[in-house]
């Protein structure tokens, strides 16, 4: 009786119409659709594209029989890390049409080995998904199964994708097994984060970068699946759709089945239009139509282009990034003109690009990179991504009439300051001039503190000190009130240390001069008014309203040691140091 409730028991016979009427034959059933990433992918080396370096060393391992135990295939997604993965499982366990052949880089495919790898149920090929299995149990597993011979193979493959995932214990634990596997097995892992792998592993794996796919190539490939699928597409639709996979075969195609669905109304073809208002993109006749605008400084015209691609479902800010991309675009082509002779351009990029990088100087092309570069930003974080985005091209429009101040310094140095205006030298520092004796002499106390690594005197000659004479052996000054009361007691020891002679330090109530801090301050006040007073930098900051003029303060130096100056040219020896050998 149990049988009788079993899944797979046979449905009784028709034997006749039943109480509802004859029974109605049965429709047939539709064959389940596969997505064009699965249904074109590569089968064998030859089928794929842009890895040319990876396929001619992976043959070439082949011929000389040297293929290695351990491979780490690395890239961003959709490039083939996993398809290469297993071609190389069908290439090392095709055993030909006959059955006896050996290892190949052109896998037969029709070998009972071959077309199980191919529906991905050999059991001697073991695929583990990293990211889902990240403990060390799961490695035990695929440790404990490398004791054992594959049951029909060659060779037992395991894949194991997105390796980085794995915990630091696991991958401690697979160490020994990498390095020194048994001779009928083979490890291929597969990452989009080499970073994240430790060197400990990939100083064990032959490491191949599977690079990004040009968009000339997509384009090209794409174009050959959509006539095999006798789909009808314009090569603007397809070089949208190429730049817009970012070098990944696998998103390309999934956009391109996308295409389809959505130019599959009328049967008519897909044109670049379609595509763009797929992806949410403009067009890319905006894109160049948007740079000419501001190229002109001709805001109306920016704000109508941007309503219209607003009005077509285009995101601003993705609108603003094509607009970067067409500057950097413009800067390769200003800076290598053979790159429009190439034949990798697309045909836009080709006249109109062209036209404008004739136009633009390198410098003008700079500026609208780095205001583009902070405007994504600010739409990013914006309230209100329009309104930001409308915002930067006004800023863009406005910019772009202005001269840059390299034109500008080179003009009115040219021409001279306006009328009634006197040219005047643009002071950095105190004048050339030689300072007084006296404060050259004091300035030599200060230094040899410095020199001396004596922080505190050092901090107060310099700040709390109004020198009023200087007159070797005395110092005659006033100092600040924030001084400490044993610091002329200090400092006259430490000229006698330095010195052997006496010096006498005398307080005096006059004012005295600026200390060293207040003079340096004043200087630098006075250099910087000068230059603000001049004609030159007046012009400039009248053209470039909101403009500020900034000081580089140099560097910090560290204090050098410095031979005392003779101290006998200012002081006489005493006699209490008559006797001394010095």
């Amino acid at each position: 009786m149990a049988g009788l409730f079993e899944d797979d028991a046979p449905e009784p016979a028709f034997s006749g119409p039943s109480l509802f009427g004859d029974e109605p034959e049965s429709a047939p059933k539709a064959a389940a659709y596969r997505v064009l990433a699965r249904k074109y992918r590569p089968t064998t080396f030859e089928d794929m594209i842009g890895q040319e370096a990876l396929v001619r060393t992976l043959r070439n391992a082949f011929a000389m029989n040297r293929i290695a135990h351990a491979f780490m295939l690395t890239g961003v997604r959709g490039v083939g890390k996993t398809t290469t993965a297993r071609i190389l499982a069908r290439a090392l366990n095709c055993t030909g049409p006959d059955g006896t052949g050996g290892p190949t880089p052109d896998p037969c495919g029709i070998c009972p080995n071959c077309i199980a790898i191919l529906a991905d149920r050999h059991p001697d090929v073991v695929e583990m998904d990293a990211a889902s299995n990240t403990g060390v149990e799961d490695v035990r597993e695929i440790i404990e199964a490398t004791r054992f011979k594959p049951l029909s193979a060659r060779t037992k493959i395991f894949i194991i994708d997105e390796v980085h995932m794995l915990s630091r214990n696991a991958f401690n634990a697979l160490l020994k097994t990498l390095e020194e596997p048994p001779p009928h097995i083979k490890f291929v892992l597969a990452t989009t984060e080499i970073r994240k792998v430790p060197v400990t592993v990939l100083s064990r794996c032959q490491r191949f970068d599977l690079r990004r796919v040009s968009a000339t190539e997509l384009a090209a490939h794409f174009g050959r699946i959509a006539e095999k699928e006798t789909i009808a597409i314009t090569e603007g639709a397809l070089d949208i759709i190429a730049r817009a996979a970012d070098g990944s075969v696998r998103d390309g195609l999934s956009l391109l089945d996308q295409a389809i669905a959505r130019g599959a109304e009328d049967g008519s073809a897909i044109t670049a239009e379609m595509a763009a208002d797929m992806l949410g993109l403009a067009d890319r006749s905006y894109v160049f139509d948007l740079m000419d605008a501001v190229v002109a400084g001709d805001a109306a015209r920016a704000l109508a282009i941007t309503d219209a691609a607003y009005e077509r479902g285009a995101d601003l800010g993705v609108l603003l990034q094509d607009l970067l991309g067409l500057a950097h675009l413009l800067t390769r082509l200003k800076s290598v003109p053979a790159l429009a002779k190439s034949g990798t351009l697309p045909e836009a990029e080709r006249t109109r690009g062209v036209a404008l990088a004739d136009m633009l100087s390198i410098s003008f092309l700079g500026r609208l990179w780095q205001m583009l570069l902070k405007g994504v930003a600010e739409v990013d974080t914006a309230p209100d991504r329009r309104a930001a985005a409308e915002m930067i091209l006004i800023r863009l429009c406005h910019v772009a009439d202005m001269p840059p101040p390299g034109e500008l310094l080179k003009k009115f140095s040219d021409t001279g300051p306006p009328e009634g205006g006197t040219r005047a030298a643009v002071v950095n520092g105190p004048s050339s001039g030689g300072p007084a004796p006296r404060a050259i002499a004091f300035t030599d106390v200060v230094a040899l503190a410095s020199a001396k690594r004596d922080a505190m005197l050092y901090a107060h000659l310099r700040q709390s000190v109004h020198l009023v004479r200087f007159a070797p052996p005395v110092i005659e000054y006033r100092l600040e009130p924030t001084a400490p009361r044993d610091f002329s007691t200090r400092l006259a020891a430490f000229l006698e240390a330095e010195t052997k002679r006496r010096w006498t330090i005398v307080h005096a109530n006059e004012p005295g001069a600026p200390t060293l801090d207040q003079a340096e301050t004043a200087t630098a006040d006075a250099a910087r008014q000068d230059a603000v007073s001049h004609p030159l930098v007046q012009a400039i900051l009248t053209m470039f309203p909101g403009a500020k003029l900034e000081t580089n303060e140099p560097a910090p130096v560290e204090p050098t040691l410095v031979s005392p100056p003779d101290w006998a040219d200012f002081a006489p020896i005493d006699d209490a140091y008559e006797g001394d050998d010095e």
